[in-house]
């Protein structure tokens, strides 16, 4: 026996529109996401100065810097005291005369370190 049966109905034009809408919708949202997780765009630092090569990290504390700059001078004053013990004449005075002022710019960072406010 052969049983008629009727076509399904036709699919209204405004849910077959709201269908692909979705559709576009949830495929958007997967293109973000996929987006988002194997093509990271990578987060540009801002600077004054566009050829900057090194910059300092915006979340360091004072008492961080302080050391770190107390370590660099004393590490400055060791390498010009060594450099002017080898040289002789007026290029001996320059070298000591840099040195004097290494030693007196560690000077006021350990001070300045000294009394620094933790946070």
């Amino acid at each position: 026996m052969h049983k008629i049966t009727p076509n399904p109905p036709a699919a209204d034009d405004h849910e077959s529109r709201c269908q692909a809408a979705n559709a576009k919708k949830l495929d958007d949202a997967a293109t973000r996401a996929l987006d988002y997780y194997l093509k990271p765009t990578p987060q540009k630092e801002t600077s004054d100065n566009t050829n900057t090569l090194f910059i300092i990290a915006p979340d360091v504390d004072s008492e961080c810097l302080l050391a770190s700059l107390s370590e660099n001078l004393a590490s400055a004053n060791a390498m010009i005291g060594d450099l002017a013990f080898d040289l002789e004449g007026s290029r001996r005075h320059v070298a000591l005369g840099i040195q004097q002022v290494i030693e007196l710019s560690e000077l006021l960072a350990n001070r300045a370190l000294d009394i620094v406010e933790v946070r």
